[in-house]
């Protein structure tokens, strides 16, 4: 299979939500047959839908990849797995949630997964990122990223410490017990 041009959103809002995104960083930048080729910074967000919850920290990964859609997204599931993932509550707190926004420019349908993320173009959590980490990027059937930003001016969101200033704080490479 030729590499595709996918994009990965993090989200995490349970034990220490910055380590759980800066690992999974690390996780994606070491899957098999793919790159990570960007990075975004980190953003706190206020939770949607099920707000009685802790805020979140979301981020976005450039990845090229070798991998079928449905092969990144196995991966992630299992990144997600190692994270403690428990899926209670939809739209609940999380240890880590990894969700493939784009992959390249098709549009996905099915029961597993759908790409675009049906979502990503209301969401400021995912544009934010998404836009730093690829300003040009389109949302096949929707357009340029950036041109959705407008739409979601109402939802707070505020970068937070740079990563090399959180892997300081945080320690790096930390097994996940």
């Amino acid at each position: 299979m030729s590499e595709q041009r996918a994009f990965v959103g993090l989200g995490s809002n349970l034990r220490s939500p910055e380590r759980q995104i800066l690992l999974a960083f690390d996780e994606l930048a070491v899957l098999p047959g793919s790159r990570l080729v960007g990075r975004s910074s980190l953003y706190k967000t206020a939770p949607i839908g099920y707000v009685d919850q802790p805020d979140f920290v979301n981020a976005v990964a450039e990845v090229w990849t070798q991998l079928s859609a449905d092969m990144l997204l196995d991966a992630l599931l299992g990144i997600e797995r190692r994270h403690g993932r428990i899926r209670e509550i939809p739209n609940g707190p999380r240890t880590l949630d990894l969700d493939v926004l784009l992959f390249g420019d098709q549009e996905i349908s099915g029961e597993r997964l759908q790409v675009p993320h049906p979502r990503a173009h209301e969401r400021a959590f995912v544009l934010h990122p998404l836009v730093e980490v690829a300003p040009d990027v389109e949302i096949p059937g929707r357009g340029l990223a950036r041109d959705w930003l407008s739409q979601c001016a109402d939802q707070p969101i505020s970068r937070i410490a740079e990563e090399s200033t959180l892997r300081r704080a945080l320690g790096t490479f930390v097994e996940l017990t």
